[in-house]
């Protein structure tokens, strides 16, 4: 019996370490998670001139966050509260639907691409290719379209990246909260190596300036 219970307390002060590992393993996907969510919130926040605060409280209604920026761009084009946009779409209401409310049609969602994208975004851009340009108001796009489309128009005017570049990103699978952590990554780097550039050249120029003198 004293055999059994030693080899019993052997097996757990093996197990024990493993157990934390994998406790360690899920927080920390758990924070890289709630990091990209964080950073997805501010960045709209800042893109439509709305606090934090407002957000989540949109975000506790019930709206998913892929479709928080849906919320906030009709609310901005409509000359209306969020208020009003979530109230009609916990009513039931299709994204198309509310903004023909609102006199607001399928050009709005539009964003000017250079590739032919593929799914999710194939069926939406159709839409647009099918039709004149005078014929867009006709347009009526799934809930999905108007959620990839807005987001796609969100994520590249804040950063100032290229429409395609987040379009490859969503091709992927990437929620928008990933692609939006990502953008901003590469756009920091890709400042600070600009002023790595900079100060490089800068530093030559003034060793150039020095030779001559001599």
């Amino acid at each position: 019996m004293r055999g059994l219970t030693f080899l019993s307390l052997v097996f757990l002060v093996f197990l024990w370490p493993a157990a934390d590992q994998g406790r360690a393993e899920v927080n920390v996907g758990v924070s890289v998670e709630d990091g990209c969510l964080k950073t997805f919130h501010l960045a709209i926040g800042e893109h439509y001139n709305v606090p934090e605060k407002e957000i989540i409280v949109v975000r506790e209604r019930k709206i998913p966050d892929d479709e928080l920026p849906v919320v906030f761009f009709i609310a901005g084009r409509a000359g209306v509260k969020p208020e009003a946009i979530i109230k009609l779409r916990l009513g039931g209401k299709s994204w198309m639907a509310i903004s023909a409310q609102y006199g607001l049609t399928a050009e709005v969602f539009y964003v000017p691409v250079k590739s032919s994208p593929g799914p999710p975004y194939g069926n939406a851009f159709g839409h647009y290719k099918k039709r004149k340009k005078a014929e867009w108001g006709k347009i009526q796009l799934a809930d999905s379209d108007v959620v990839n489309l807005v987001n796609l128009k969100f994520i590249s005017e804040h950063y100032g990246c290229s429409p395609d570049e987040v379009i490859r990103m969503r091709e992927k699978g990437s929620n928008f909260a990933a692609i939006n952590a990502e953008v901003k990554k590469n756009k920091g780097q890709a400042k600070k190596k600009a002023s790595q550039q900079a100060s490089s050249d800068k530093q030559q120029k003034k060793g150039k300036g020095k030779g001559k003198k001599k």
